[in-house]
């Protein structure tokens, strides 16, 4: 008897052995912006988080800097299944979507208080907007804080619309296209990562970008002037593939969500802050101009006309979100 249930025990040990372990999830994410950009360290969070909470069974791979997908390729790389998820600016969706570029329409969002409730996980224009992106086979993960919209320069300052005049501006959308024209400038779009070598070489003589980008992407070096016009807000968000999405387990799925709730929140809570702080750094660089409350008035009354071609473009769900943003 001993005998056999040593057997036994021998045979149960060596099936357990050949057991295969438990498979890990690694799920790739894909970043245009350099690591140590805000967005990048949000994701640094959202990585820990999951990654402890899972006890290591889900895995979180970043490619920053865009090594992999320039910030245009992302949505298509993520619901094509070339990647798991990436991190993109919304208006990227502006061609599929019009209706998302509600946050380049200029002075709709013009405090900070009114950004917040607008993008609040469970809000009516999220809502909105969400439901159409997870038709396109990408999922929003979470909503990522970026900043207000600022103007830069390089030989000659901009204070005033007519400043703009003649102007070859990059924008990084087509509602911002719509702002360069309002004030006669040209409009080139261009992907975040490539506005450097732009400006480096002349390509364009201003461009509108997050303040909180000018300290990473180095811009101080290339461009003399930044004026805080704050007239859009940019938003980011993870997307995940919608397959992918459906293919994880309960467990999987809500140790996701849940880390997307908390990363999301901690950012929107802090991106004042990293503001006030890139403001103070691009000074010791650059001319940073502040506009008075009669100056913003003029930028817009130049711009007005924007609003009418965004609902033009955007259609019945474009007047939805406008609808939204007004009634906040």
């Amino acid at each position: 008897m001993k005998l056999k249930n040593l057997l036994c025990s021998g045979m149960l040990m060596t099936a357990l052995t050949a057991m295969p372990a438990l498979a890990e999830t690694t799920l790739k994410v894909t970043l245009q912006l350099p690591l140590k950009h805000h967005l990048g360290q949000n994701l640094v969070d959202f990585k820990n988080e999951v990654e402890s909470t899972s006890n290591g069974d889900i895995k979180i791979q970043i490619f920053p800097a865009a090594q992999l997908y320039k910030d245009k390729e992302v949505h298509n790389a993520v619901s094509s299944g070339a990647i798991e998820m990436g991190v993109m600016s919304v208006t990227q969706l502006a061609g599929t979507i019009p209706a998302v570029d509600v946050f380049y329409v200029p002075f709709m969002f013009p405090t900070y208080d009114k950004v917040v409730k607008a993008t609040a996980p469970g809000s009516e224009l999220r809502n909105l907007l969400d439901a159409e992106i997870i038709n396109t086979g990408a999922r929003p993960l979470w909503w990522q804080a970026y900043g207000g919209v600022a103007l830069l320069s390089k030989k000659k300052p901009i204070h005033l619309p007519e400043d703009m005049d003649g102007m070859k501006v990059r924008v990084f959308g087509k509602t911002l296209g719509e702002f360069a024209k309002s004030v006669d400038a040209a409009p080139t779009v261009m992907a975040g990562s490539e506005q450097f070598l732009a400006y480096q070489r002349g390509t364009v003589d201003a461009g509108m970008t997050g303040v909180t980008a000018v300290g990473p992407r180095k811009l101080y070096q290339v461009m003399d002037h930044l004026t805080l016009t704050n007239h859009a807000n940019i938003e980011f968000m993870t997307i995940i593939n919608e397959k992918v999405w459906q293919g994880l387990t309960d467990r999987e799925r809500e140790i996701l969500q849940n880390a997307a709730v908390k990363v999301e929140q901690q950012l929107r809570e802090k991106i004042q802050t990293l503001e006030a702080n890139a403001v103070a750094n691009a000074k010791n660089e650059m001319n940073v101009i502040e506009l008075s409350a009669d100056d913003v008035a003029k930028w817009q009354q130049a711009t007005r006309p924007v609003l009418d071609s965004f609902i033009e473009n955007a259609g019945p769900l474009g007047q939805q979100v406008i609808d939204a943003a007004r009634a906040l």
